[in-house]
């Protein structure tokens, strides 16, 4: 690889054992991918925090060597000093003020307390969520990023027109401690064109019709880059979330281009670039009713969960679940969890919401979601969610039956116990 000046300065051990260890897997991590060089990112995003049972044996050897391992791939246990670019940690393992409802010990929780002060006096920011753009961390457009967790990838390739490939734990905090990250995938421009067409034949217009398309499209591109005309009107950061969310877990889309709302694509034409569409799909009202029947993994209709909130709620939907909710109880056998950055929480409790959701019998949640904590309250066989993601890992990850519609269906189902919803 071609590294400047700087940066073999870096790799050479001139600015601490740390960096050279992070360049020495920036370069193994570059050369693999076939990258000619590395490029200077001043955006990262990654999961730095200690907060699983499988790091305690790595915790009692101090903090430097949960990030020397974990985040830097070395056997060497190096001495962390502050980040050199701004940094986030995404999503973690506990909500630290609802632990003991989650089922978690108090000595994980003191455990990721004391991780987060570590982190926080490196220069990590807390911010603990898997949408770093809904709470801050909106990179502009063009802006080389370094970022974990799919749905937050697509959202920053596609909605922000910043540039990020999915990166692991260890390329992140290598990235954190250099500023720096390989250049290649869709850091490059000739790679960010459309590869498939898709025309829509049918309405999409709320948040699930969202969340169906995108698994749909996940589904039949894979990996690609979906290029999405026929819209019948502007979709919304919500809407944006979900889709993307739902693509990136039945495929592994990275990016796509809706022409005159994501901002790399004015028109179908430019957002194929010097290429052309290798297929030309068709989603109709066919194949939106095959994508909800394909994400009911229930055959009971007697719920128990209902999970709302993945990727992370924004503050428009704390506000609807409240007014759903308002003056009603949730059914006494089934428990309503809803998962919220904690800025936004903070937000909803100032505005009344989250009471009106207590009140109901629900619990407000942040820092985490049980895809990530793998903590659901105990005894659950059947849950229900307004999250295609969530409908497509959770049943696998809990061993549960799983029904997925709109947050009306989820919010019907908690007052109900009973899943009633059809397409």
């Amino acid at each position: 690889m071609q590294l400047t000046d700087y940066e073999k300065s870096l790799r050479d051990g001139m600015n601490g054992r740390a960096k050279a260890q992070a360049m020495d897997l920036l370069i193994r991590y570059g050369e693999a991918v076939g990258a000619e060089r590395l490029i200077e990112t001043n955006n990262v995003a990654g999961a730095f925090n200690a907060s699983s049972p499988s790091t305690r044996h790595i915790v009692e050897k101090g903090f430097d060597a949960v990030y020397s391992e974990l985040n830097l791939d070395s056997d060497e246990v190096v001495d962390v000093p502050h980040v050199e670019a701004n940094t986030c940690q995404l999503i973690t393992g506990i909500d630290n003020d609802n632990w003991e409802l989650q089922g978690a010990s108090r000595e994980m929780v003191e455990q990721q307390r004391a991780s987060e002060r570590y982190l926080g006096e490196r220069g990590v920011n807390m911010f603990a969520t898997c949408t770093p753009y809904q709470v801050g961390n909106v990179p502009v457009q063009g802006e080389h990023c370094a970022w974990m967790e799919s749905s937050a990838v697509i959202y920053c390739n596609s909605v922000l027109g910043a540039r990020t490939n999915v990166e692991g734990k260890e390329s992140t905090g290598a990235a954190a401690l250099t500023g720096r990250i390989p250049y290649w995938g869709y850091h490059l421009t000739e790679n960010r064109f459309g590869t498939h067409l898709i025309t829509l034949e049918t309405a999409v217009e709320d948040m699930m019709d969202w969340g169906l398309l995108g698994y749909f499209i996940g589904e039949q591109v894979e990996e690609d880059r979906p290029v999405i005309e026929g819209l019948s009107h502007q979709p919304d950061l919500i809407k944006l979330k979900h889709f993307g969310a739902a693509a990136a877990s039945s495929g592994g889309v990275e990016m796509y281009h809706i022409p005159g709302v994501t901002p790399e694509a004015r028109t179908v034409e430019e957002a194929f670039g010097p290429g052309r569409p290798v297929q030309h799909l068709h989603y109709g009202a066919a194949e939106r009713r095959a994508t909800f029947e394909s994400l009911q993994s229930a055959t009971d209709r007697k719920v128990d969960f209902i999970m709302l909130g993945c990727p992370h709620n924004s503050i428009e939907q704390m506000a609807l679940i409240a007014q759903l909710l308002r003056g009603k109880k949730i059914h006494p056998d089934v428990a309503l969890w809803v998962h919220t950055p904690r800025a936004i929480k903070q937000v909803a409790e100032r505005s009344g919401y989250c009471d009106v959701i207590t009140q109901a019998g629900g619990a407000v949640m942040s820092d985490t979601c049980p895809a990530i904590s793998r903590r659901m309250p105990e005894g659950v066989r059947v849950i229900a969610t307004d999250s295609a993601k969530q409908a497509h890992y959770l049943p696998a990850i809990a061993n549960v039956q799983g029904w997925f519609g709109s947050v009306q269906h989820c919010i019907d189902a908690a007052l109900t116990g009973q899943w009633n919803a059809e397409v």
